[in-house]
C-alpha cells in the first residue's frame, strides 16, 4: 500500500488515508453564523469521495472576528445544531471531521476592507492595508475575554460532535497577528520578543486543550513565514512548534503568508512542503504539508520522502471531490468504494 493511503493516529483518532481537505471559506453561511445545506453538501461530497480528514471552513469563536459575514461561527449554542448534522452524515462515510476554529483579528470584514457590524481587532492598532480603518489595540482585559472565548467555542465543537479542532494562527488572523512583528509593535507582555509574541497563541492553545477532550487530536495551522523582511521566519516556527508540541498540539498545518497584503512569491506544486518538512525534522512534531499539491505522484513522495505526515489539498478538492479514489487508482492501491458508486470502479 502506498503511504497516501496508509492509516494515520492522532491520539485517538485514525485517519483511513493522509489525504485531508484544506480549510476553505464558501461565504456561504446564515446571517448568524449557522451552517446551510450548502455546507452539508459540501462536506459530505468529499467525504463519500474518500478523502480522510476534512476541516471547515475558519469558524469563528467571536462575531467580530469572522471574516466575512457569511463565515461560519461557534460563538452560542444556536450554531451547534447545524454542524452536528454534518458531523454526523461525514463520520457516517468513514471520514474525521475537524472544525477549524479562527479569529480574523483586524483582516475581519475582508470583502469591505475591515468595515463590518464590529469593529475589528488587533494586538495593534495598524490597519491591514491602505483603505482599511485602524483596528482596536485589545487591552489585556479584552485579551482575557478572546482567549475564553477560544475555550467556549471548544466546548462547543465538542458537543457537536467534532473529531479534531484545528486552531488557526496563519494567514494574517489574530494568532497570527500577535506572533509576526509586522503587525504586532505592542511593548507589554504580548509584544517584543518571540517569547512574548508567542504568549497569545500558546494561551489560545492552553484553553483549549484543557477544553478539549484528551483523546481527541489538537492541530494549529500556522504560517511558517511572512515571506518578507522582519517578519515570521522559519526558524521562529520551530520554536513556536516545539513549544505547541510541548501543550498537547499533535499536528502542525504548515502553510505561509498572509500578514501582508502581497508577497514576492511564485507558487508551484508544493512550494510550501520545505515548511512542513523543517518543522517535523527540528520540532519532532507530525505536520500536514498544503499548497498547490494536485498530483497522486507528488502527494506520495512528499510522505515517502517524509517530509511531512498529512497532505492537504484544497483548490484540487473543489475541482475533482472524489480525488482519492483516482489517486488509488493511479497509485495502485485496492481502496473501498461507496456501495453506491462501485458499478463505476471499473474505468
Amino acid at each position: 500500500m502506498s503511504q497516501l493511503f496508509s492509516p494515520l493516529t492522532l491520539r485517538g483518532l485514525t485517519l483511513r488515508n493522509r489525504i485531508a481537505m484544506s480549510p476553505m471559506c464558501m461565504y456561504s453561511a446564515a446571517q448568524d453564523g449557522q451552517a446551510t445545506d450548502w455546507h452539508l453538501a459540501h462536506y459530505l461530497a468529499r467525504a463519500v469521495g474518500r478523502t480522510g480528514l476534512l476541516i471547515t471552513e475558519a469558524t469563528a469563536v467571536e462575531a467580530r472576528g469572522r471574516i466575512s459575514q457569511a463565515d461560519l461561527g461557534l460563538w452560542h449554542d444556536e450554531q451547534v445544531g447545524p454542524l452536528a448534522r454534518i458531523v454526523r452524515l461525514v463520520q457516517a462515510e468513514g471520514a474525521a471531521i475537524a472544525v477549524q476554529l479562527a479569529h480574523a483579528g483586524r483582516k475581519a470584514w475582508s470583502p469591505d476592507k475591515g468595515r463590518g457590524p464590529q469593529a475589528a481587532v488587533a494586538p495593534s492598532s495598524l490597519p491591514f492595508d491602505d483603505g482599511w480603518p485602524l483596528p482596536v489595540e485589545l487591552s489585556p482585559g479584552q485579551i482575557d475575554a478572546v482567549v475564553a472565548a477560544w475555550g467556549a467555542a471548544a466546548q462547543r465543537a465538542e458537543a457537536a460532535g467534532f473529531d479534531a479542532i484545528e486552531i488557526h494562527a496563519a494567514h494574517g488572523y489574530l494568532n497570527h497577528q500577535f506572533l509576526s512583528p509586522l503587525s504586532n509593535t505592542r511593548t507589554d507582555e504580548y509584544g517584543g520578543p518571540l517569547e512574548n509574541r508567542m504568549r497569545f497563541l500558546l494561551r489560545v492553545t492552553d484553553t483549549v486543550r484543557q477544553a478539549w477532550p484528551q483523546e481527541k487530536p489538537l492541530l494549529v495551522r500556522v504560517s511558517a513565514t511572512d515571506w518578507v523582511e522582519n517578519g515570521v521566519t522559519p526558524d521562529d516556527t520551530v520554536v513556536v512548534a516545539r513549544e505547541l508540541k510541548a501543550r498537547g498540539v499533535d499536528l502542525v498545518d504548515c502553510s505561509a503568508g498572509g500578514s501582508v497584503p502581497s508577497a514576492p512569491v511564485t507558487p508551484g506544486p508544493g512550494y510550501q512542503v520545505p515548511f512542513a518538512e523543517k518543522v517535523r525534522r527540528e520540532a519532532g512534531i507530525a505536520t500536514g504539508a498544503v499548497g498547490l499539491i494536485s498530483e497522486p505522484e507528488l502527494a506520495e513522495a512528499i510522505l515517502h520522502n517524509g517530509r511531512a505526515d498529512l497532505v492537504l489539498l484544497g483548490r484540487e478538492l473543489l475541482r475533482h471531490p472524489y480525488w482519492p479514489l483516482d489517486a488509488a487508482r493511479v497509485l495502485g492501491d485496492e481502496i473501498d468504494w461507496p456501495r453506491q458508486y462501485r458499478r463505476a470502479r471499473q474505468a
